[in-house]
């Protein structure tokens, strides 16, 4: 139970359903974008339009950043989640009576796509900035290990499940999908906040912006956010997982299977840990000895010829890359005002979406240019290098002892 006895049962009624609720969602998101790359490479056999879904997916978070964030702090965040999930469980409808009825082709996937982009790049931030309304200020680090935990759940069940339902038929997963993003969206309905009374600033091009600008002003949330930018940014080697499949470990599709899904175990299993047992002294020199561990997994995993101590590798990548996570999220949450922690979640999922997307592109670039093992190398080797120089570039992050301070 995360809530102390001394808390609402309504309080932990309301988590529970949030808890839920983010991995219905998640796990939704995941299938659908099994399904949709599935079919849409069924029906064009073009992987450019393979690539386009993906590209209609990125376009709308990025564009949208800014937006969304200064949505979030003028308007309910619940009500905003709630609308998001009820219009995404709307377009897996949409595609499920398409692919019954025959007329869902590439148009009508690349619109859904879009859609659901621009659905997750309000729910996101949106939901971030919900859970410090739901649970005390003095357990929000577990809160946010808990979120975590559900956002890796979904990341394991989902593109698994979706791959298994697909193999009865695209409508399963759109069906399945569909019944579980209705049921989050009633779930979230379900949830109570505290009211708080957040300041209505008039709209303008600097109220817009804001939330940048607030990061840009504090050294601690600057620091911890673009550290994990470049450091995912250097170290991020997914991308590179079918060549070590293939070429490298000789495993064949079953082992990059296990490779892809070796790394959000390791996060779901540390993000549990610090549920129970939170973060409680030297934060930033836990930060930066996580993002150690990380570069030197990734170093591990690059010059691995087997396929047991490359799982162990990548278990640990996704295991000390929760640790930032949690570390970054918390410090987010705890050292924004409320009325800014729409916009400034909303800059925060901004980089972390950079970083995961340009991270591919950079490790399959570099990866052209000079091989797979020294680029997975050299991407751990980055990741210490940015560490070793973000200490001292942010000593205020180095000597953060806890996450409340400011």
């Amino acid at each position: 139970m995360l809530l102390p006895p001394k808390d609402s049962v309504l309080r932990q009624a309301s988590f529970t359903n949030f808890w839920i609720s983010r991995i219905l969602s998640s796990t939704s998101f995941q299938m659908l974008s099994v399904a949709i790359g599935w079919q849409m490479y069924a029906l064009t056999h073009d992987a450019f339009s393979l690539g386009f879904v993906g590209l209609a997916q990125f376009i709308p978070m990025v564009l949208l950043t800014f937006v969304v964030g200064h949505a979030a702090d003028r308007f309910d965040r619940r009500k905003i989640v709630c609308l998001c999930q009820l219009i995404e469980g709307g377009i897996a409808a949409l595609l499920l009576v398409g692919n019954m009825a025959g007329w869902l082709g590439r148009e009508q996937i690349l619109l859904a796509a879009a859609i659901l982009g621009a659905c997750r790049a309000f729910e996101g931030p949106s939901s971030s900035a919900l859970l410090p309304q739901l649970v005390p200020k003095h357990i929000l680090q577990q809160a946010i290990a808990w979120s975590t935990s559900a956002g890796q759940t979904a990341q394991i069940l989902g593109p698994s499940l979706g791959g298994l339902l697909y193999s009865l038929g695209a409508s399963c997963v759109y069906g399945a999908a569909t019944i579980a993003l209705l049921t989050a969206g009633i779930l979230t309905c379900f949830i109570r906040v505290e009211r708080s009374e957040r300041k209505t600033e008039p709209v303008s091009l600097r109220s817009v912006f804001l939330g940048l600008e607030f990061v840009y002003r504090h050294p601690a949330i600057l620091g911890t956010i673009s550290l994990d930018l470049f450091a995912v940014l250097l170290g991020g080697a997914t991308a590179l997982l079918p060549i070590f499949a293939q070429d490298i470990l000789h495993t064949g599709p079953w082992g990059l299977g296990l490779m892809r899904t070796a790394p959000a175990v390791g996060a779901l299993l540390m993000s549990l840990i610090l549920a129970y047992y939170p973060l409680q002294r030297a934060v930033g020199l836990k930060l930066f000895a996580a993002l150690a561990v990380f570069g030197l997994a990734t170093m591990l995993f690059a010059i691995s010829t087997n396929l047991v101590v490359s799982l162990v590798a990548l278990l640990l990548t996704g295991a000390s890359d929760v640790v930032s996570v949690v570390i970054r999220s918390s410090l987010v949450q705890l050292q924004t005002p409320d009325e800014m922690r729409g916009r400034v979640n909303a800059v925060n999922s901004l980089f972390i979406g950079t970083s995961n997307q340009l991270g591919e592109f950079e490790s399959g670039v570099l990866a052209g240019f000079i091989g797979p093992v020294p680029a997975a190398f050299l991407g751990g080797l980055g990741t210490i290098a940015v560490a070793g120089l973000w200490m001292y570039l942010f000593p205020s992050l180095r000597r953060l002892r806890s996450l409340s301070e400011s």
